[in-house]
């Protein structure tokens, strides 16, 4: 699943590169075979699609396969060997454990001047100079320096002689000409090793920014084992893309005014890599839904309608295929649209309009059918039954009953809206009560009020 950080990296490129007429590069690290399968691949092309990421875009390339440019990686680990770059180690964990005495201190250099040629079992490690600062240029974070000797001398090739992920990564940029690494803050410990393995094989290093890291509630980094992180989830739960593209590119920059409910195309006009802060950027869940919320508003009601359509249909849908009526949404899908969250949400306010009987909410019942409801229910289902089906006279009949109750309309209307349509919080009750008709509305109080005698 494709995790809302690659989201966030995946929008802060793109931006980056239409803004300059450069191009994204979507690369597939696919060299771990456990983690790698084609439909993963048509995910990751398909919510990148959802969010505006387009392979059909000229500005897009790819996707490329990291395997398949394992030649030229070869090529890479054979340079770096010849040319003194790096050396073959054939320690075992347990004799750097014996000769350190300790598991967690990093490799002590032992192989560096064995001068062992290629065997199997033994791998290749990266010469890391001795002594100086490798200096990485960071559009975020300025100038991050690591000392040389702190950087132990790593491994780039595996004992079956495969490059790992930090040289093949090297290499196919390299071959791809990248000029802008944008990426998570995690890999920032990676980049010097990175750096210097471009400038061994005679190369100028890319341009790096590394993001803020995006943190849950309890300020916790954003874990698939712990919190909702894929897209896919978000977009399944009714999230339009525009919002989460809007609100994506807000976890860590901001355009620098009031204005956060914008267009993508706006947002990538005044996006610059360079504004983007390094304080870790919270997933405020809440606030996306607020966001939601307003872009479903912006819909056009056709659009709005085509938007609800997956929820109107199996498997989420808990009515008959047959007892949907289009015509019937559609009258009530203006009333909907000011009031969702999120898209899913259409379900259970329409529900009672396509069920033979409506879905009852316990506690919505229990709050509504308080001593005092079956009398307010009965009066109201007489006077009803003489109104005018039309939503003005619907509202004329019930404010006399509540009138004569002595309740706001309110107040009386909650039993009847619980017995017609299941819940306290839905639609309007008057143009729900004429939408669903004279008949249906009048059995469904016959049926609350036969429940509330026990009948």
């Amino acid at each position: 699943m494709f995790h809302v950080g690659g989201a966030r990296s995946a929008l802060y490129n793109w931006a980056v590169a239409r803004q300059s007429g450069g191009t994204f590069v979507l690369r597939i690290e696919d060299t771990d075979a456990a983690r790698n399968k084609p439909e993963w691949v048509d995910g990751i092309i398909s919510a990148l699609a959802a969010i505006g990421i387009n392979e059909s875009d000229p500005t897009f390339e790819g996707p490329y396969f990291q395997s398949q440019n394992a030649e030229r990686q070869r090529e890479a680990t054979e340079r770096l060997f010849a040319e003194g770059h790096a050396y073959y180690c054939d320690c075992t964990r347990e004799a750097l454990k014996e000769r350190t005495g300790s598991e967690h201190l990093g490799y002590d250099g032992f192989c560096r001047d064995r001068a062992l040629e290629y065997a199997p079992g033994r791998a290749l490690r990266f010469r890391t100079p001795d002594q100086g600062e490798t200096v990485v240029t960071d559009l975020v974070r300025g100038t991050p320096t690591f000392p040389n000797n702190a950087i132990e001398d790593f491994v780039i090739a595996r004992g079956d002689g495969s490059p790992v992920f930090l040289l093949a990564n090297v290499v196919d940029d390299l071959d791809q000409r990248i000029t802008h690494v944008i990426r998570g803050e995690e890999h920032l410990s990676n980049t010097p090793k990175q750096q210097l393995m471009w400038e061994a094989l005679g190369a100028r290093p890319p341009l790096w920014a590394h993001l803020p890291v995006i943190v849950n509630e309890k300020r916790q980094k954003l874990s698939k084992r712990r919190d909702k992180v894929a897209l896919e989830d978000y977009l399944v739960e009714g999230y339009l893309p525009d919002a989460m593209a809007n609100y994506l590119m807000l976890l860590g920059w901001g355009p620098g005014d009031d204005v956060e409910v914008r267009p993508y195309p706006e947002l990538e006009r005044m996006f610059r890599i360079e504004d983007v802060n390094t304080s870790p950027a919270f997933f405020d869940v809440k606030k996306l839904t607020a966001f939601n919320g307003e872009y479903i508003r912006a819909l056009s009601p056709e659009a709005f309608v085509t938007a609800c359509a997956p929820w109107l249909a199996a498997p989420y849908a808990p009515w008959r295929p047959d007892a949907f009526d289009q015509g019937v949404f559609e009258a009530v899908a203006p009333l909907a649209q000011t009031r969702l969250a999120l898209l899913s949400e259409i379900t259970s306010y329409v529900d009672f309009l396509f069920l033979d009987e409506p879905v009852h909410d316990e506690p919505s019942w229990n709050k509504a059918m308080k001593p005092g409801a079956a009398e307010l229910l009965g009066d109201a289902r007489a006077t009803l039954a003489d109104a005018a089906w039309e939503p003005e006279p619907l509202k004329a009949a019930m404010e006399a009953v509540a009138a004569g109750h002595g309740l706001k309309l309110g107040k009386a209307q909650a039993p009847v809206r619980v017995a017609v349509m299941g819940r306290t919080v839905g639609l309007p009750l008057f143009e729900s009560l004429a939408t669903l008709g004279r008949d249906r509305t009048l059995a469904r109080l016959d049926h609350a009020l036969g429940r509330l005698a026990g009948e």
